[in-house]
């Protein structure tokens, strides 16, 4: 042993440093040094469920809820003011044309017409006087006794008398049509649906009273949705349903297109003609119509396949060679509960991510759990 530098310097190993114990360490060593960075294993690819692109003719059914409703529905009321004092109906009654519904007191229109009856009597004994009075002028004339001047007068007299008789008569009439609007009928055949009046009640000329479906065709209306009309139907026509019974059916075709919307829901007004109802499809029967749409050329993929790219709308498309994911900008169609349909931006047989694209890159290899259409 020697000494350095005030140090001790060891002319052999200690003796735990034994060439038996050196192995394993210098073993480690070499193995540490061989673990480069480069060496390290591949991390696995991302599991995602994919599906093969397949375009195919889409044609959804539009449903919607409506009722049965009359083709003319009239409010009926007077045509002269006063109390009523007899209702004769119920709503839901059928009534004749010429039913009476309700009648009003009288007694105003009835003094009226013995006033007119009154005015005609005189016009009549007017009529008569002057009538004898102008005979009399034109026997006197031809014999002489008589000036023209006279004659002429009573002339004119005659004729106004008979004036003032058409007048009479005239006004006897207004005041009979007066005493009938007293008495209030239907006027068409058809089901009391509505009443805003009871007896006893003061009513105004004109203010309703009756709501009157009338006989003859029926429509199926609907509250339609704006986002419905921009989609193009297969047809005018659909099946109806009753809500109650759906072994209930009919055929109905378009007839009337609101032209406004509602304000207060949103919604189009859309009536269809109900050809040959059955008789349970009565009046306000709940309805069910089931329309197709016009068939489109889409792809249908699971609507958590859509994700965006520059603000607009793509899908995850898998490379078949490398397995390598990219982003593809498509064009959507439209959606519908649960999946979402790609008018443009994929070819067929291409393979599309549905699932998992969560987690992906661009370039990202994935391996495929699921391909199915």
């Amino acid at each position: 042993m020697s000494s350095i530098a005030g140090g001790a310097v060891l002319d052999r190993p200690p003796p735990f440093l034994t060439p038996r114990r050196l192995a394993p360490l210098a073993l480690a060593v070499v193995a540490l040094g061989a673990c480069k960075p480069d060496g390290l294993p591949d991390k696995p690819a991302t599991e995602v469920r994919t599906q093969v692109v397949a375009y195919s003719d889409y044609a959804p059914s539009i449903v919607l809820t409506g009722e049965i409703t009359a083709r003319v529905t009239s409010d009926l009321s007077f045509r002269a003011s006063g109390r009523i004092t007899e209702r004769k109906v119920e709503i839901g009654a059928h009534v004749t044309g010429d039913e009476v519904l309700a009648t009003m007191d009288p007694q105003e229109q009835m003094a009226s017409l013995d006033a007119a009856q009154a005015n005609v009597q005189a016009a009549e004994a007017q009529l008569r006087q002057a009538s004898s009075t102008y005979d009399r002028q034109k026997t006197l004339i031809t014999r002489g006794y008589t000036t023209r001047r006279e004659t002429d007068q009573a002339e004119e007299a005659f004729r106004s008398a008979q004036g003032a008789l058409d007048v009479a008569n005239a006004q006897l009439g207004t005041t009979r049509d007066q005493l009938s609007y007293t008495v209030l009928r239907a006027g068409a055949p058809g089901i009391i649906t509505a009443r805003v009046a009871e007896a006893g009640q003061v009513v105004q000329a004109a203010q309703q009273v009756f709501t009157l479906a009338q006989d003859g065709p029926r429509d199926a209306v609907f509250d339609v949705y704006e986002s419905v009309f921009t989609q193009e139907p297969a047809g005018d026509t659909i099946e109806v349903s009753l809500v109650s019974d759906p072994r209930v059916t009919a055929r109905a075709k378009l007839r009337e297109v609101s032209p406004t919307v509602d304000p207060q829901n949103g919604t189009v007004k859309v009536k269809f003609e109900v050809a040959d109802p059955p008789p349970a499809m009565g009046l306000g029967a709940a309805v069910v119509g089931t329309g197709a749409l016009k068939p489109r050329r889409v792809v249908v993929l699971p609507w958590n396949a859509l994700t965006t790219r520059d603000a607009g709308s793509a899908v995850w498309v898998v490379d078949p060679s490398t397995k390598a994911v990219s982003l593809r900008p498509v064009t959507v169609e439209g959606y519908e509960l649960r999946t979402v349909l790609i008018k443009d931006g994929l070819r067929p047989g291409e393979v599309v991510v549905t699932d998992g694209q969560q987690l992906l890159r661009p370039s990202q290899v994935v391996a495929s759990v699921e391909r199915g259409r």
